[in-house]
């Protein structure tokens, strides 16, 4: 699965003099996350200093920039825009001054009130410099009746609904925060005498620093000289992503406490406990699809072949922004190995299936090699409704499995059987509580919901509405 417009990365150092260079490979680590734009904003306690702009970690710091960003912390984010259009305005970090001082948010996630909010803000004077949910917080904050930062913090949250993992800069420390739903993953680590926040555990590897815990849903947690000390936003239904799992984070990572690579093998071994077709050898679709199609070899015991080369030096094919541009990446980046699908009943593994569109492509590259049969397998269940915390999947029409039955799909794709993992098998190959995961994608219950809510068509005016789409 390659046409889906992913979440964004953030990341925080505090009390590290390397801080720039630290959220600098931090970024990197979290690429995977977004690829349209990134920021780095870093202050010595005496000054700030920002760099950001369009485009991959390594292209907006090609000339060493992030070494000019001087100071012991600071905050990072790369993005792929879903709530906000894709301009430079809207570019993360958003930093504004206030008092006097400065203060900055790199957010992850999506809030399903931030029209009505907006529009409440405006009514009362608030003038708005960018199309991000992320500004309205920044409004909320400062509009608060609340005597002291944290606690104008702590009453702004409390007006949010939806996903919102953060990191803010305060002209004193950091806050970490996730939302009381626990939709976004969010990390603490150590590193020598401070701390690291990020996205995805994977960053604490690169960067060198001791993984401590994953942040609790509704925690407020400041980072300053004093230490670490946290708060609570009042308690509710826990719904974390089950898609961090299926796609979004790397398999190296620890997200929500949990491995991602042993849920995606998982996610292959269940599959290979229901899948109804046999085949000669298991093909994974690079690089996503690799450790569930390993899960299901293992437990079929078929030979797991890596039948599909694919190529390292460009981008993933759903950042391309035209169709054309799309057809044309999926050639380029993944090519069959004749020699090893020639002749063979192939079960070929994707993570999942948005539109279809580069499935169809994929699968004829395969029958065009010399394949005789094609089974495909899914590691997550249909996906047949749209998201509004933070995947920007399509409306349910542009959706495949939102119109199409899975024999239509099967031949629309042109595969000679199709199995999606069942709702049940993928809630149980990870270790916690089924009933803490959202699956609204698949099922269209969405637990937070707005005010004045009237089902999915109301979702998607509110998201046009503050998009300006």
């Amino acid at each position: 699965m390659k046409e889906l417009k992913e979440s964004c990365g953030i990341a925080g150092v505090w009390n590290n003099r390397r801080a720039a260079e630290i959220l600098y490979l931090a970024l990197f680590s979290l690429q995977h996350r977004g690829q349209e734009s990134c920021g780095i904003l870093i202050s010595d306690g005496k000054r700030v200093n920002m760099r950001k702009g369009m485009g991959t970690v390594p292209e907006v710091f090609q000339d060493g920039g992030f070494r000019q960003l001087k100071g012991s912390y600071g905050i990072g984010h790369v993005r792929y825009s879903t709530t906000g259009s894709s301009s430079t305005r809207n570019i993360q970090p958003f930093s504004a001054e206030y008092r006097g001082s400065n203060y900055a948010i790199s957010h992850n996630g999506n809030l399903v009130n931030s029209g009505v909010l907006r529009e409440h803000l405006e009514g009362k004077g608030s003038i708005f410099q960018t199309t991000l949910d992320t500004e309205v917080l920044m409004h909320l904050i400062t509009m608060s009746r609340k005597t002291n930062f944290q606690d104008k913090l702590a009453d702004a949250l409390s007006k949010l609904k939806g996903a919102f993992s953060l990191v803010i800069f305060i002209p004193d420390g950091l806050v970490a925060v996730k939302d009381p739903w626990g939709f976004r993953p969010l990390c603490l680590g150590k590193l020598d005498k401070g701390y690291v926040v990020a996205s995805e555990s994977c960053v604490f590897d690169l960067v060198g620093a001791k993984y401590l815990r994953e942040l609790a849903a509704g925690e407020i947690l400041l980072i300053n000289r004093n230490g670490l000390r946290s708060s609570f936003l009042p308690a509710a239904d826990i719904s974390r992503c089950i898609f961090e799992f299926i796609y979004f984070a790397r398999p190296d990572s620890r997200i929500f406490g949990e491995s991602v690579y042993y849920a995606r093998k998982k996610f292959g071994e269940k599959l290979a406990e229901e899948f109804p077709y046999d085949g000669d050898i298991v093909v994974p679709i690079p690089d996503s699809g690799n450790i569930a199609a390993l899960g299901f070899a293992q437990k079929r015991n078929i030979p797991f072949e890596m039948g599909i080369v694919r190529n390292h030096y460009i981008g993933r094919t759903f950042i391309q922004p035209f169709q054309t541009s799309r057809e044309m990446g999926v050639k380029i980046k993944l090519n069959p190995i004749r020699e090893v699908v020639k002749g063979k009943n192939i079960i070929v593994f994707e993570d999942s299936i948005v539109r279809g569109t580069t499935s169809r492509f994929r699968i004829k590259n395969i029958r065009d090699a010399g394949a005789n049969r094609i089974y495909m397998a899914v590691s997550c269940p249909p996906i047949r409704h749209p998201c509004f915390y933070g995947i920007d999947f399509p409306s349910s029409r542009e959706l495949i499995a939102g119109k199409e039955s899975v024999r239509k799909i099967a031949e629309t794709i042109g595969v000679d059987g199709l199995y999606y993992l069942s709702l049940d098998g993928m809630l149980s190959s990870v270790g916690l509580p089924r009933t803490e995961f959202c699956t609204a994608c698949f099922t269209g219950e969405y637990r937070v919901k707005e005010k004045g809510f009237r089902g999915k068509e109301q979702f998607e005016i509110n998201r046009r509405k503050c998009c300006g789409v």
